[in-house]
């Protein structure tokens, strides 16, 4: 007898697609996977073609440089507007403000009262100096009647012994000569208390008076130190006490401190020509004028300090504005064709001098592609290379618009 089929293993399997769905997704899944490899393959060929424009900057040779542009630039440096004359004014004695006469802007004049303190005390020494003097006065009057009395009583005793000595006895002559003595000390002594009296009144007006802060010279008010209430001192001592009241310059005395590389110092000497630029006003240069050369270094920086005066004044030139100072090369003296001439100064902006393999490069832009050129540099100065070698001016040079620069890359200026 044939046993039963087993038919706990038949199994209906409803979650597997049929054969026709499944070779229809796989050609989906196929066709999807060739269409994103197409598009990432015009997307990377779209951007190997692309050219990207980058900035340039022009390598100047400054020695070709025309009198009508303004002279060759020598050297460049950077620094900040300075006043010749500036001073934090203060009291010569320590006091309340009492009152502040300027503001930040006002103009002054040598002597023009800035500030006063509170001066009551002050005023009552003066009354009492004063009072102290007319009493020394008196004293000096009485004192001097009374030698006069006793100079006359001492001449009359003196005539009386001289026509009779008999008259009068040498004890009397020696009492009334030593009273007119004592008149005479007494009356020394009381103009000596009268010029002591005299003294201290002139003490006691110059302490008030030093209440008075006057400007030390003709100027503008840059900054107020402090405002009324406060207690102000010619030194702080710390807490709420001020030192100066007011910072005050003379903006005719303007002038452009810049540190210069040590290595460009023999190029510049006093009363060389500058040309000026403000940062807040980099389209509009200035002229200007060398007016010494600090003669000390700075050992950590490798600098020297130069002061510039500021030749045209102008009211927009306000101290601590940052500056660049352009020193021109001084025109040649003579045209003699024996004198060899000097080599072209090229200089450019610090971001076109890079650093590959070890190597100082730069990029030049020619005819749409990027060319590596070598090049030996000095020192930075004011935010520009000199380069001794490597170019001969009139190169573009890339500065930015490219990350990593190669040989024969297509680029374009705007």
């Amino acid at each position: 007898m044939t046993s039963p089929a087993d038919l706990s293993r038949l199994r209906i399997n409803r979650d597997a697609p049929a054969a026709p769905v499944r070779r229809a997704l796989v050609r989906k899944l196929i066709i999807l996977g060739i269409v994103i490899a197409v598009i990432a393959a015009v997307v990377l060929l779209l951007k190997a073609r692309a050219v990207p424009t980058v900035q340039v900057v022009t390598a100047a040779a400054s020695g070709t440089s025309s009198a009508a542009a303004g002279g060759a630039t020598s050297v460049t440096a950077n620094g900040y507007v300075v006043a010749r004359t500036k001073a934090s004014v203060s009291a010569k004695i320590a006091g309340r403000l009492a009152s502040l006469g300027v503001s930040e802007g006002s103009f002054v004049h040598k002597g023009d009262i800035i500030a006063r303190l509170d001066n009551a005390d002050l005023l009552a020494a003066v009354s009492q100096a004063r009072a102290n003097v007319s009493s020394a006065q008196a004293s000096v009057i009485e004192t001097a009647a009374d030698r006069d009395q006793l100079a006359r009583e001492a001449a009359r005793v003196r005539d009386i012994r001289a026509s009779n000595p008999t008259l009068l006895s040498s004890q009397d002559y020696e009492l009334a000569t030593s009273r007119s003595a004592q008149g005479d000390a007494r009356s020394s002594a009381a103009l000596a208390r009268k010029q002591s009296a005299e003294a201290a009144l002139e003490l006691a007006e110059a302490t008030n008076d030093n209440t008075i802060i006057r400007a030390p010279f003709t100027g503008t008010v840059l900054r107020k130190d402090a405002e009324v209430g406060e207690v102000v001192a010619p030194s702080v001592g710390g807490g709420l006490t001020r030192g100066a009241v007011v910072t005050m310059a003379d903006l005719t005395t303007l002038e452009v401190e810049v540190d210069v590389n040590e290595a460009y110092i023999g190029r510049i000497s006093n009363g060389q020509a500058a040309r000026i630029t403000l940062d807040a006003y980099p389209d509009t240069s200035f002229r200007g004028v060398t007016r010494q050369v600090v003669p000390t270094a700075d050992r950590q920086r490798a600098t020297v300090q130069v002061k510039v005066t500021i030749s045209d004044h102008d009211s927009r030139i306000l101290p601590e504005m940052g500056a660049k100072v352009d020193f021109l090369a001084p025109e040649a003296a003579h045209d003699d064709k024996s004198v060899i001439a000097p080599r072209a100064l090229i200089r450019v902006p610090e971001g076109a001098v890079k650093t590959d393999s070890g190597a100082t490069v730069v990029w030049i832009v020619r005819d749409g592609h990027l060319v590596r050129r070598v090049v030996t540099t000095g020192p930075a100065s004011g935010g520009y290379f000199e380069i001794r070698s490597g170019l001969n001016g009139g190169e573009q040079l890339l500065t930015g618009g490219v990350d990593g620069p190669v040989t024969g890359m297509r680029v374009k200026v705007p």
